[in-house]
């Protein structure tokens, strides 16, 4: 057992000082005492807001038209796709809230402690990947502001400013939960009203097309309703669910389920749907899918401060994934301090990145592919959410997921299934990851929809037949 999972046993947490502005995370995967859970629903609506501003949700807002759709099309695909993407986003963040755990910990409660051990490897992975992903996307935007102020420095200058976004992530990431809400609280009320300028200015000048669409019948709208949903509507906020409870373990245990779920969920879907509605209605205008075409054809010379101040976004992603990670690397059994696993994250996302600045090509193809790769999440999400919610009915014996056992056979079988599924109903730029059921069906993707049904049908299947045939078992018992 590790010393982070023997602190539940002791739990005898020091008071928290207050007069301290900010103060070092020593935390890992223990759950969070109630003398130290002391943020607020509020803070966590910063949190995630902050997370999505970003250029991103330009270019996948802008995809709707793209793909052929009207602007008006777009809009209401989106606005509508995120009401449910978000939703789940809450109701995940009210798991982390009622039990102080984090999301890969409890990953353990319907998979077992070995069982989660594979979800765990996965996210750890992606979220060094995403790090690197996410900096080289900030690379080209600081390089372009740079290049229109007359500043050209060839490569030395890439890796420069390359060494310091990534520093100042790394370093907010190092010192863990407390640095990454104060950067929160005080960036993001600025850079909305950043994006309040950006969005008047924008919608003044562009010449938009409500109506117009390339895509004429009804099946071209229906696969590109379909892809879009996947990329920026329902998928957006079922891509954020191994974070969740991550952060909303540190909310004070006299908040509520419901002031948890609303700011979480607000937090998400707010600054998505704008940024991805900005995109939409510039693309409509004609400007383009680039992130800093986008901005720039729109802005002229007021692009500098504007993009400067969007940078922000990726920031505030990446330093939720370097911590993330961390927490999934203890959760499947590395035994060391959280900073630790956090700088080993950062070397090798720096690693990654180096790459990238001399292979822009590869970038753009490891983009797509972890794009596409991120289908594994609906399933596990789904038999999570089934397990905690319906078969426990929104309880759980916390200590449970801190003892040796094996793996939950059921749910992984449900997993893999469900994988099978998500995979079969995909379209994505990835020809390897275009299932047979998508491209069949004129390349329409709901692949977060098989995944889900068919991972949480299956466990919900397998676990109550289980329970019938062991009376007074709990449904999620775990099997050596």
């Amino acid at each position: 057992m590790s010393s982070n999972e023997s602190a539940y046993r002791s739990s005898a947490a020091e008071p928290v000082r207050l007069e301290e502005p900010v103060r070092f995370d020593e935390h890992g995967i223990d759950p969070i005492p109630a003398s130290a859970r002391d943020s607020t629903p509020w803070q966590q609506f910063w949190i995630w807001c902050g997370a999505n501003i970003a250029p991103i949700n330009w270019v996948l807002g802008a995809l709707g038209v793209t793909l052929g759709l009207s602007l008006v099309e777009t809009l209401v695909v989106i606005t509508l796709g995120n009401l449910v993407g978000c939703a789940v986003f809450g109701l995940f963040n009210v798991i982390g809230h009622r039990t102080g755990v984090n999301q890969m910990v409890l990953g353990r409660g319907p998979f077992g402690r070995r069982g989660a051990l594979v979800p765990g490897l996965v996210q750890g992975l992606l979220t060094m990947g995403w790090v690197g992903v996410n900096t080289w996307v900030v690379l080209d935007l600081v390089i372009e502001i740079l290049a229109q102020a007359g500043v050209h420095g060839g490569t030395g200058l890439r890796y420069l400013v390359a060494g310091l976004i990534m520093a100042a992530q790394l370093l907010l990431a190092l010192y863990g939960f407390y640095a990454i809400r104060t950067f929160e609280k005080y960036t993001v009320p600025v850079t909305v009203l950043v994006m309040v300028v950006m969005t008047g200015l924008a919608i003044g000048q562009a010449d938009l097309h409500w109506t117009t669409a390339t895509a004429t019948t009804a099946g071209d709208k229906f696969t590109a309703v379909t892809q879009l949903l996947t990329a920026i509507g329902i998928g957006w906020g079922i891509s954020w669910l191994p974070y969740s409870a991550d952060y909303s373990r540190f909310v004070r245990t006299e908040a509520s389920d419901r002031s948890v779920f609303w700011s979480t969920a607000l937090g998400m879907y707010v600054p998505t749907v704008w940024l991805a509605a900005l995109g939409a209605c510039l693309a409509s205008a004609g400007d383009g899918g680039d992130p800093s075409s986008l901005v720039t054809g729109a802005f002229g010379v007021m692009a500098v401060p504007v993009l400067l101040l969007i940078m922000h976004g990726p920031v505030a992603t990446n330093i939720l994934n370097l911590y993330s990670c961390s927490l999934a690397a203890l959760s499947v059994g590395i035994r060391t301090a959280r900073w630790k696993v956090t700088l080993v994250a950062g070397t090798v996302a720096s690693l990654v990145l180096v790459v990238f600045v001399h292979a822009d090509s590869f970038a753009q193809a490891f983009d797509h592919w972890m794009a596409s790769i991120l289908v594994w999440i609906s399933p596990w999400a789904a038999i999570v959410l089934v397990d905690f919610f319906v078969l426990r009915r929104g309880r759980i014996d916390v200590a449970t997921l801190y003892r040796d056992g094996g793996a939950n056979v059921r749910a992984l079988v449900s997993l893999a299934l469900g994988l099978v599924a998500a995979w079969a109903w995909q379209f994505g730029t990835v020809p390897a990851l275009q299932g047979p059921i998508a491209r069949t069906l004129g390349h329409t993707d709901f692949s977060w929809l098989s995944g889900a049904l068919v991972a949480g049908g299956l466990h919900y299947v397998l676990a109550r037949r289980a329970h019938r045939k062991a009376p007074g078992a709990a449904p999620a018992e775990t099997v050596s």
